[in-house]
């Protein structure tokens, strides 16, 4: 006989603990379902330690540059003598790491009307889900509300001799205790670059492999070649156009030889950053009716529910955003209707996110190029990082600043900033389209002095026509 619940929670990424403490406090005797660790990707494999690594990754390349700001470190230390302990850098990381995964767990375990199950969720219905536990045991769970939170994994491109090397995913480079001397990576989007730069600044040598002709497709091209030019001033490769014909390992050692176009590339390690796969093949969801597109994605409306009555996708699987923040804000709106009486929806949702190289690229709602396409009338207002008394003092000043109007309504468009401290600033531009403020209402505001937000009233103020 299945265990009878009222909800459902299937995997413990951003979205789902939240809802299920939220679930169980409004009286719901709700099952969560973790199959692995709990918090998701970006506790384990995502977020959390990768920031961790930028911040020791930024700790030796300030250290490298010591001598700039009249600071020395140690005496006859040349800035090449920095060296990075991998090993002490995955230690700290997976006392980080610890302290969120337990962290999540204890809170689950202890919120009230809130079960915990481990193990591998399948649909056997539209609303009963068996779970099979590591050590074999089976329990089945029902309810007539169910969450799907499962989250998404690393895709690795089907290139020829892939099954015969040894590769890297965002996941098991995290692992190693040794720096790679020579790291490819395939791959020009946030992922890719952000490992690129921490693993340069660790000392490795890296290879940045882009099958297009440059960086960050997506951002305005201005943006792209900025990044690129801060990385490759750092000692990054890359190679545009550089898409493997196929991969071997090389006799007698651990690394790879990459078959490109332009010839063989030997390295010690190989890292695919080529995109995510959503975690739903092996949910058994066409038990349940739940249809999945070409990408593996589950279609959910503006409330995040699925075409079946009392199933809910939330996070990465619904493809609405595959960032952190959009996950706890598929909590939110579904909190917010399910529970609260009020009505929200992910339609409306402004579209923000960062890329955490150094200084990060930070973007909310429309880019230039997206303005341009849909040839929209515009303001524009452009600033080099170089007018930030912030980025002067701390000598950062690679980088500008970018706002686009829209003139009638006044309304902000869109906006962008790769600086220092951008991914902090930007929260100026998020919260003003928020409230549907006109862009006056940030151009007058009056910011602390000396910040990188007390620049954006400035910046506005030069806004003109785009041409």
């Amino acid at each position: 006989m299945a265990q009878r619940f009222d909800a459902i929670v299937i995997g413990t990424g951003q979205s789902g603990p939240p809802l299920a403490v939220r679930l169980g406090k409004s009286g719901r005797k709700t099952a969560v379902i973790e199959r692995a660790s709990f918090g998701g990707t970006c506790v384990n494999v995502g977020c959390t330690p990768t920031k961790a690594y930028v911040a020791c990754a930024r700790a030796a390349h300030v250290a490298r540059h010591a001598a700039d700001f009249g600071v020395q470190i140690g005496k006859g230390t040349q800035p090449g003598d920095v060296r990075v302990d991998l090993a002490f850098v995955k230690a700290r990381k997976e006392r980080i790491i610890a302290a969120s995964r337990d962290g999540v767990e204890q809170w689950l375990r202890h919120a009230p009307n809130v079960s915990v199950f481990k193990g591998h969720a399948r649909f056997t219905g539209a609303h009963t889900v068996r779970v099979a536990a590591h050590d074999g045991a089976q329990v089945d769970l029902e309810a007539p509300e169910i969450f799907i939170n499962t989250g998404t994994r690393a895709l690795i491109p089907a290139i020829p001799g892939v099954e015969t090397i040894r590769y890297e995913t965002n996941s098991t480079l995290l692992a190693l205790e040794q720096l790679p001397e020579h790291l490819a990576i395939c791959g020009g989007s946030y992922v890719a670059l952000e490992f690129a730069q921490m693993f340069r600044r660790f000392g490795s040598c890296v290879t940045v492999l882009v099958r297009g002709q440059r960086v960050l497709a997506r951002e305005d091209e201005d943006y792209s070649r900025a990044v690129q030019d801060v990385l490759a001033r750092e000692g990054v490769e890359f190679r545009f156009g550089a898409e493997p014909r196929s991969v071997a390992p090389l006799d007698g050692q651990t690394g790879v030889r990459i078959a490109l176009d332009s010839g063989p590339l030997d390295v010690s390690h190989l890292l695919f950053a080529t995109g995510r796969l959503p975690n739903t093949d092996d949910l058994g969801l066409e038990a349940a009716g739940i249809e999945r597109d070409a990408h593996g994605l589950i279609a959910v409306d503006g409330q995040l529910r699925t075409r079946v009555q009392g199933i809910w996708a939330l996070g990465d699987v619904n493809g609405r955003g595959a960032f952190t923040h959009t996950s706890y804000d598929d909590f939110q709106i579904v909190a917010a209707n399910l529970l609260d009486g009020k009505s929200r929806t992910a339609d409306t949702r402004i579209p923000a996110y960062a890329v955490f190289v150094d200084p990060p690229l930070a973007r909310v709602g429309m880019s230039e190029r997206e303005v341009r396409e849909r040839g929209k009338p515009a303001l524009i207002a452009t600033m080099p990082m170089s007018r930030v008394g912030r980025a002067r003092e701390r000598g950062e000043t690679d980088g500008f600043m970018k706002a686009l109007v829209d003139p009638q309504t006044q309304r902000i468009l869109g906006a962008a900033i790769f600086g220092i401290e951008g991914d902090e600033a930007i929260h100026t531009f998020i919260d003003t389209m928020t409230a549907d403020a006109p862009y006056t209402t940030l151009q007058y505001a009056m910011h602390i002095h000396p910040t990188v937000s007390e620049l954006v009233p400035t910046l506005l103020d030069g806004l003109k026509p785009l041409k």
